[in-house]
């Protein structure tokens, strides 16, 4: 960790924070809804240790990648209605440098000059959803993965 990282100054207190910043967590990575976004749904996936690059994630963390953009993917298709789900990494903003990935669920009803990296228009440019619609929207999706996660583990009759 770096006195200077956001991400890693929000992982050490992870107990603390509210919903909208623990969406899920495993021994890898924590999923949190993004600050300024102007869209509800639109989370970041963030690996737990500080991570600068892609090529620093270990042959487990890169699994769990996989696997999470995956299942968030999937939830925010169910649980927002949209067809597509934006996925990015850049980590280049100051103090973002810690990598994580954006997961962006695209409604249908989108203008076409947000569409594809335009969305990022929406990012820190206005009023978007409150942060106690972001902790709403946070505990409803953890509560779907959880389901699906059970769901998939159980037997098939």
């Amino acid at each position: 960790m770096t006195q200077d990282c956001l991400s890693c100054a929000r992982t050490a207190v992870l107990a603390g924070l509210p919903p909208r910043e623990r969406v899920a967590v495993d021994e890898h990575w924590r999923v949190a809804h993004a600050f300024g976004a102007g869209l509800l749904g639109w989370l970041v996936l963030l690996p737990r240790r500080h991570v600068l690059s892609i090529a620093e994630l270990t042959d487990e963390e890169a699994a769990g990648l996989g696997h999470w953009q995956v299942r968030l993917s999937r939830a925010l298709t169910e649980e927002t209605g949209c067809r597509k789900v934006y996925l990015a990494q850049f980590a280049e903003a100051p103090g973002f440098g810690h990598v994580h990935f954006h997961l962006v669920p695209r409604p249908p009803e989108l203008a076409q000059e947000l569409r594809g990296p335009g969305i990022f228009g929406l990012l820190g440019g206005g009023p978007g959803p409150s942060e106690r619609e972001q902790d709403e929207f946070a505990l409803r999706l953890g509560a779907r993965l959880a389901r699906a996660s059970r769901s998939r583990s159980e037997p098939s009759p």
